[in-house]
Parts: structure tokens; sequence; C-alpha cells
């Protein structure tokens, strides 16, 4: 069958290096694509969102199944273009519908949706311009620290944490009256902070039934020790050793399962993956946040585990025969080191050349940030790209990975070494 992956992150570049391990496939494409997806497919250099060119080359290469990566075109609703369409209505679009991507696309949608189904989150309070007094009197109510959410769209990097009142009195007013995040920021979330530690869990659906997917951990601070500002994620592990059976069984049973069930109560058509962003608060789940789509760099940790055929599982989530499936999981533990463009999460250049990827040795390198420029390896994003490693601890991987890491070079790299130690000690 011909395949085509929409996106042009690492993540993306995952699910392609795992696709093209199935007997199933015929010929993969991935719009746009990276320089490493350019080893394993046919990169077409359209946008993700330019839905009339995405129909052209499904119909002219008979592609059968889409699988989007990223949340844009979801939020946009490619989903619903394929649905709404006579000549596309057949093939099977990996990725939930607007309706159901509003679940990421706006955190005040997913807080009142978790509130109504019982799912255990942080006490929040939205609001908007005109009631921004209401937000002050909220976080007068809140210890320290303080979080504030732009409830649009914003790359990963919406989310400010503070922790003095009068800085995050003034944050909310810049959010709201500065355009600080564009329009992603019109409304914001004040949520109570809760203390704990993270990690992702990730849940496949065809809309009827669901496979749980390895756990993950990821660290979006730029700086070692979670210090400076959040990026797109700098790296990850999985699985996550505090995320024991008991600990998992709470998950299903108080998050996952009422998701699931309150979807289908509210007729929101879901087929793909959802991203739940938990805090481990004393051995209980909170849900922080949903994605419509899986993480990056998590989906860097997490298909390497997968042992299963990754394109006979996307199939069945189109057929919605998803409970027919095995989902089979190496016990392996995974760790990925994102290497970074100097200067990132703020300006940075692109277009600087990469050497060294030829030495590494017992690692995988997913491309994130890349493209080929007269057959030259070059940047071309903040986060460039991703050095995953599998082993039978943790300790072992994310030394493979930094070992790897550090034989790849551009002007400029930067990455966390201690990515992973915070689960060591």
């Amino acid at each position: 069958m011909n395949v085509l992956i929409l996106g042009s992150g690492g993540r993306e570049h995952a699910f392609a290096w795992k696709i093209a391990q199935s007997k199933k496939l015929k010929q993969l494409y991935c719009l746009p694509g990276n320089a490493g997806t350019a080893q394993l497919a046919i990169n077409v250099h359209l946008s993700e969102t330019d839905f009339e060119g995405i129909k052209k080359l499904v119909l002219e290469k008979h592609i059968t199944l889409v699988l989007v990566g990223p949340e844009v075109p979801l939020v946009k609703g490619v989903h619903d273009f394929f649905l709404a369409d006579e000549e596309l209505k057949k093939v099977k679009v990996i990725g939930p519908t607007r309706q159901a991507a509003q679940l990421e696309g706006s955190k005040d949608f997913s807080k009142k949706f978790m509130l109504r189904h019982s799912i255990p989150t942080a006490k929040y309070r939205t609001i908007i311009s005109q009631n921004i007094k209401e937000g002050y009197e909220f976080l007068e109510s809140l210890e320290a620290p303080y979080v504030l959410k732009a409830d649009g769209l914003a790359a990963g990097k919406g989310v400010v944490i503070l922790n003095e009142l009068g800085l995050a009195k003034k944050e909310l007013n810049s959010m709201l009256h500065n355009n600080k995040f564009g329009d992603a920021g019109n409304v914001v979330v004040i949520e109570e902070f809760l203390k704990g530690i993270e990690l992702s869990v990730f849940v496949l659906t065809d809309g009827v039934s669901y496979k749980i997917l390895p756990s993950a951990k990821d660290y979006k601070r730029i700086g070692e020790g979670d210090t400076g500002p959040n990026t797109g994620g700098m790296g990850a592990v999985s699985p996550v050793t505090f995320a024991d059976h008991e600990f998992m069984q709470k998950v299903e049973q108080q998050i996952i399962i009422p998701t699931i069930k309150g979807l289908k109560k509210e007729k929101i058509k879901y087929s793909g993956f959802i991203f739940i962003g938990l805090m481990n608060v004393k051995g209980n789940p909170y849900v922080i946040e949903y994605n419509c789509r899986m993480g990056d760099p998590e989906t860097e940790v997490v298909i390497p585990r997968i042992e299963s055929d990754f394109l006979t599982l996307m199939q069945s989530v189109g057929n919605k025969t998803l409970r027919k499936q095995e989902l089979v999981v190496s016990s392996k533990t995974a760790a990925t080191v994102m290497l970074v463009s100097g200067g990132y999460p703020d300006e940075y250049k692109k277009g600087i050349p990469i050497n060294g990827i030829d030495k590494v040795i017992g690692s995988t390198v997913f491309h994130a940030g890349t493209l080929l420029d007269e057959n030259k390896l070059k940047t071309n994003g903040g986060r460039v790209i991703a050095v995953t490693s599998l082993a039978n601890n943790l300790h072992d991987a994310v030394s493979a990975s930094l070992e790897n890491a550090a034989k790849i070079d551009f002007d400029g790299k930067y990455y966390r070494k201690d990515i992973g130690k915070d689960l060591l000690l």
C-alpha cells in the first residue's frame, strides 16, 4: 500500500523509519519531510496545510492511508477535509477531526471536557481581557508557583511558570494585551501548580477501542537541571521508572477510560493518538494537558520500543479493528538526546553544515530540522537531530546517546547532558 506522512520533524522521521520496516508498504511519501525521511520516502515539497495539494498527491499516487504527525493540520481540519470529499473519503486518515483536535487546540475546551467527565486535573480559571481582574484574584488565591497557559497552539512554548505573584499578574497582562503569543494568547488559562513528577502516556484509539503505548518522560527546559525557558523538547526516555503497574492502572481507570467514554458520549469522532501529559502527585495521576498527536521527542523513544508491525496498527485504526491487534512492546529502555541550534529557543541560524552522522554507531539518528542543500546536510530548524539508543537499562541507553551525540557536529550545536539522570538517582 502507498502511505503518506504529513510533517517534517523528528516524530515524522521516526514514523517513516518504523513504517518502512513493514512488508505491507509499497511506497512511502512524506510531506514536506526532511533530510532523514528522504532516505526512506519520497519527500513532497508542499505545506502540510495545503489541503488541495495534498488531495492531488493522494489521488495521483493512489495513497490509501495518511498519517498526520503535527497538530496544526489536525486543528485546521485535514481529517474533515478528507471526509467531506467524495474522492477522498475512503482514504484512511490517522488523526482526529477538527472538533476532536480541540482537546489540544484549546486549553479551555480540554479543561471543561475533563471536568464534565470527572478526570483529575488542576484547578483553573479561563481569562480573557474583559475579566482580567478575575484572573488577578484567582492568582491571589493560589500558592506559588503560578502557571499561565495560552489557550491556543503556541508550538509547545505557550506555558509560563512564575514564582512571584507580581510577575504572574504582569505576565497575564502581557499575554492578553501585548499579543505575546499572538492569537493563541487571546484567552489564557490559569492553573493551580501541581507538585510532582511529569510523564507522558500515549493512547492509540480507533474511536471504539484503544491500546496504551509505552510511557515516556520528556525534558522541556533548555538548560540542564531543568532550567531556562521551555522548548519543544530537549530529550526523552521510555519507559518511565515510577510509572509502575499500580500507577498505570490508576491512569487507565481514572483517565484513559473516562476520556474514551467521554469522546463517545459527546459524539466526538476520534481516531489516532491521544497524548496525555500527566503529573504524578504522591502516586496519583493528574492531567496537565491533552495533545491530539504523538509528542516530539517522545515519539523517538516510544516508536523504537514497539515491536508490532506499525503499519498494521495504523490500518486497524482506520478500519476500526484495533481491538483485534496485539501490541508488542520491547522490555528495553530507550533514550533520546536532542541536538539544537545555538540560540534556540530564541533566535537561531539555519543552513549550517552538519557533519559526523556517519560516525554514529549503535544509535539511531532521527532528523528533526534538517535539509539537503546541493547534497549537503544542513540545519533547518531549532531542534536539529535526535539521537536515540535502545539498551537493557536507562544508564546504558543514555550513555550511548550522549556518546554518539558528541560525534555529530555543526556550528552552535547544543544538547543537554543530563537527560534521564533524574530517574537514575
